[in-house]
Protein backbone atom coordinates (compact mmCIF):
# COMPACT_ATOMS: atom_id res chain seq x y z
CA UNK A 1 0.00 0.00 0.00
CA UNK A 2 1.57 3.31 -0.95
CA UNK A 3 1.65 6.33 1.35
CA UNK A 4 -1.46 7.79 -0.30
CA UNK A 5 -3.41 4.67 0.69
CA UNK A 6 -2.18 4.28 4.26
CA UNK A 7 -4.83 4.28 6.94
CA UNK A 8 -4.53 6.59 9.93
CA UNK A 9 -6.36 5.86 13.17
CA UNK A 10 -6.47 8.23 16.13
CA UNK A 11 -6.21 6.36 19.42
CA UNK A 12 -7.18 8.73 22.23
CA UNK A 13 -6.24 6.32 25.02
CA UNK A 14 -5.00 2.83 25.86
CA UNK A 15 -8.52 1.42 25.55
CA UNK A 16 -8.66 2.59 21.92
CA UNK A 17 -5.28 0.99 21.27
CA UNK A 18 -6.57 -2.27 22.76
CA UNK A 19 -9.71 -2.06 20.61
CA UNK A 20 -7.62 -1.68 17.43
CA UNK A 21 -5.43 -4.59 18.52
CA UNK A 22 -8.54 -6.73 19.07
CA UNK A 23 -9.92 -5.88 15.62
CA UNK A 24 -6.65 -6.86 13.97
CA UNK A 25 -6.31 -10.01 16.08
CA UNK A 26 -9.75 -11.08 14.90
CA UNK A 27 -8.65 -10.70 11.28
CA UNK A 28 -5.21 -12.30 11.57
CA UNK A 29 -4.48 -15.59 9.80
CA UNK A 30 -1.72 -18.16 9.75
CA UNK A 31 1.32 -16.79 7.94
CA UNK A 32 0.56 -13.15 8.75
CA UNK A 33 3.45 -10.88 9.64
CA UNK A 34 2.58 -7.70 11.53
CA UNK A 35 5.37 -5.20 12.06
CA UNK A 36 5.10 -2.73 14.94
CA UNK A 37 7.12 0.43 14.42
CA UNK A 38 7.64 3.50 16.55
CA UNK A 39 10.14 5.02 18.92
CA UNK A 40 10.68 3.76 22.45
CA UNK A 41 7.56 4.43 24.51
CA UNK A 42 5.24 4.71 21.52
CA UNK A 43 3.03 1.81 22.62
CA UNK A 44 4.32 -1.15 20.57
CA UNK A 45 4.40 -3.56 23.53
CA UNK A 46 1.05 -2.27 24.83
CA UNK A 47 -0.47 -2.97 21.42
CA UNK A 48 1.17 -6.42 21.28
CA UNK A 49 -0.16 -7.37 24.73
CA UNK A 50 -3.68 -6.34 23.77
CA UNK A 51 -3.41 -8.25 20.48
CA UNK A 52 -2.22 -11.39 22.26
CA UNK A 53 -4.99 -11.16 24.88
CA UNK A 54 -7.64 -10.67 22.19
CA UNK A 55 -6.25 -13.45 20.00
CA UNK A 56 -6.00 -15.93 22.86
CA UNK A 57 -9.23 -14.90 24.55
CA UNK A 58 -7.69 -14.54 27.97
CA UNK A 59 -5.66 -12.44 30.32
CA UNK A 60 -2.50 -14.57 30.46
CA UNK A 61 0.73 -12.89 31.39
CA UNK A 62 2.42 -11.36 28.35
CA UNK A 63 6.01 -10.46 29.18
CA UNK A 64 7.92 -8.16 26.88
CA UNK A 65 10.40 -10.10 24.75
CA UNK A 66 12.98 -7.31 25.14
CA UNK A 67 15.56 -9.66 26.66
CA UNK A 68 14.40 -13.05 25.36
CA UNK A 69 13.86 -11.55 21.86
CA UNK A 70 10.89 -13.87 21.23
CA UNK A 71 7.91 -15.23 23.15
CA UNK A 72 5.69 -17.93 21.66
CA UNK A 73 2.02 -18.39 22.60
CA UNK A 74 0.00 -21.51 21.86
CA UNK A 75 -3.80 -21.37 21.89
CA UNK A 76 -6.05 -24.38 21.30
CA UNK A 77 -7.33 -24.58 17.74
CA UNK A 78 -5.34 -21.57 16.52
CA UNK A 79 -2.00 -21.02 14.85
CA UNK A 80 0.75 -20.15 17.35
CA UNK A 81 1.48 -16.50 17.89
CA UNK A 82 5.12 -15.38 17.91
CA UNK A 83 6.01 -12.03 19.51
CA UNK A 84 9.45 -10.76 18.51
CA UNK A 85 11.35 -7.74 19.82
CA UNK A 86 14.26 -7.21 17.44
CA UNK A 87 15.62 -4.02 19.01
CA UNK A 88 18.80 -5.77 20.15
CA UNK A 89 19.61 -7.49 16.84
CA UNK A 90 22.97 -6.48 15.41
CA UNK A 91 22.30 -7.97 11.97
CA UNK A 92 19.12 -9.11 10.20
CA UNK A 93 20.46 -12.65 9.80
CA UNK A 94 20.38 -13.12 13.58
CA UNK A 95 16.59 -13.46 13.25
CA UNK A 96 17.03 -16.93 11.71
CA UNK A 97 18.39 -18.13 15.08
CA UNK A 98 15.13 -17.02 16.72
CA UNK A 99 13.03 -19.33 14.55
CA UNK A 100 11.50 -16.51 12.55
CA UNK A 101 11.23 -18.65 9.42
CA UNK A 102 9.14 -21.19 11.34
CA UNK A 103 6.99 -18.39 12.75
CA UNK A 104 6.28 -17.06 9.25
CA UNK A 105 5.30 -20.50 7.99
CA UNK A 106 3.28 -21.85 10.92
CA UNK A 107 2.00 -18.94 12.96
CA UNK A 108 1.20 -15.28 13.24
CA UNK A 109 4.15 -12.98 13.86
CA UNK A 110 4.07 -9.72 15.79
CA UNK A 111 7.43 -8.05 15.24
CA UNK A 112 8.54 -5.01 17.20
CA UNK A 113 11.31 -3.14 15.37
CA UNK A 114 10.67 -4.87 11.99
CA UNK A 115 13.08 -2.46 10.29
CA UNK A 116 15.88 -4.48 11.94
CA UNK A 117 15.06 -7.26 9.46
CA UNK A 118 15.99 -5.10 6.50
CA UNK A 119 15.55 -7.06 3.27
CA UNK A 120 14.48 -10.18 5.22
CA UNK A 121 11.06 -8.69 6.09
CA UNK A 122 8.56 -10.66 3.99
CA UNK A 123 7.08 -8.74 1.08
CA UNK A 124 3.57 -9.50 2.37
CA UNK A 125 2.98 -7.91 5.76
CA UNK A 126 1.01 -5.33 7.69
CA UNK A 127 3.00 -2.44 9.10
CA UNK A 128 1.53 -0.57 12.05
CA UNK A 129 3.50 2.53 13.02
CA UNK A 130 2.62 4.17 16.33
CA UNK A 131 3.42 7.75 17.25
CA UNK A 132 2.42 9.93 20.16
CA UNK A 133 -0.84 11.83 19.84
CA UNK A 134 -1.89 15.27 20.99
CA UNK A 135 -2.15 14.48 24.71
CA UNK A 136 -0.62 12.00 27.19
CA UNK A 137 -1.72 8.46 26.43
CA UNK A 138 -2.97 9.30 22.93
CA UNK A 139 -1.44 7.63 19.89
CA UNK A 140 -1.77 7.81 16.15
CA UNK A 141 -1.57 4.51 14.27
CA UNK A 142 -0.58 4.38 10.62
CA UNK A 143 -1.43 1.08 8.96
CA UNK A 144 0.30 0.23 5.69
CA UNK A 145 -0.81 -3.05 4.15
CA UNK A 146 0.32 -5.23 1.32
CA UNK A 147 -2.39 -7.04 -0.71
CA UNK A 148 -2.92 -9.94 1.71
CA UNK A 149 -4.01 -7.45 4.38
CA UNK A 150 -5.57 -4.73 2.25
CA UNK A 151 -9.09 -6.17 2.14
CA UNK A 152 -9.07 -7.10 5.82
CA UNK A 153 -8.58 -3.48 6.88
CA UNK A 154 -11.99 -2.43 5.55
CA UNK A 155 -13.95 -0.60 8.22
CA UNK A 156 -11.02 0.01 10.57
CA UNK A 157 -10.49 3.66 9.66
CA UNK A 158 -11.90 6.20 7.32
CA UNK A 159 -8.54 6.25 5.47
Amino acid sequence: MDAARDLFVELPDEAATAALAALLAGRARQGDVIGLQGPLGSGKTTFARAFIHAYGGGEEEVPSPTFTLVEIYAFAGKPPLWHFDLYRLDAPEEAWELGIEEAWAEGISLIEWPERLGRLLPAEHLLLALSKGGHPGARIARLAATPTWGGRLHGIADG
